[in-house]
């Protein structure tokens, strides 16, 4: 997991939290599995709004990937 700020923030992306999109500015967090030690697989990184992160415990995932598709968390 990594926490990247406002600033650098480039792209919209989609939270698989919350199903919303992570505008530009906006302070997140960027997470892959963790067997991918070198984080190379870009493929395989999610980008999730920090609170959804937080919560993700209780709210599970409303995007929806296939059955081998990494889990996070």
């Amino acid at each position: 997991m990594r926490e990247v700020t406002g600033a650098a923030s480039t792209r919209i992306y989609r939270c698989p939290g919350c199903d919303q999109e992570i505008r530009l500015g906006t302070p997140h967090v960027v997470v892959w599995p963790a067997y991918d030690e070198e984080a190379g697989g870009v493929d395989e990184r999610r980008h999730w709004h920090s609170a959804c992160w937080a919560a993700r415990e209780r709210r599970g995932v409303k995007v929806h990937r296939s059955k081998n598709a990494p889990r996070y968390g």
